[in-house]
């Protein structure tokens, strides 16, 4: 009777060594684990596109690309994606309105790529543009996004 645990004996050696190792096998299990989730869960970072428009632009003027649209001002080129925000669709540039319009809903957008007015939230995205002087190519802009 003697060897028989009471209830209000402290937390004994034996119990906190027994605790111990379950804990250092869960941690264990966790240190394997991880690297395979991490692993599993990889995505290759996206590399900038950078594309050349060969089109010398007067201010005041703008290129219709794929992907966007770049404009020439006073203070320089700048460019917008044609992905709405809304839900993706490629927007139509309207010149006498200077308004990037979306065929899908009708979101509205400057040519700055402030959102104006319809179903999206967020402006466009602007891309960096760097001016081409006198290359092997010729002259022009490039646009990287």
């Amino acid at each position: 009777m003697a060897d028989a645990p009471q209830e209000n004996e402290p937390f004994s050696r034996r119990m906190f060594l027994a605790g111990s190792w379950s804990w250092l096998r869960w941690a264990a299990g966790g240190m394997l684990v991880y690297p395979l989730f991490r692993f599993l869960g990889y995505r290759t970072p996206k590399q900038p596109r950078i594309v050349k428009v060969h089109k010398i632009v007067p201010v005041g003027g703008f290129v219709l690309e794929h992907d966007f649209v770049l404009f020439v001002g006073e203070s320089g080129p700048w460019a917008v994606s044609r992905k709405c925000t809304h839900l993706g669709c490629r927007l139509n540039f309207q010149e006498k309105e200077g308004l990037l319009v979306c065929p899908c809903h009708h979101s509205r957008f400057s040519k700055d790529g402030v959102r104006i007015s319809g179903p999206a939230k967020k402006d466009l995205p602007r891309f960096q543009v760097a001016t081409v002087r006198e290359d092997k190519d010729g002259k022009g802009y490039l646009v990287t996004y």
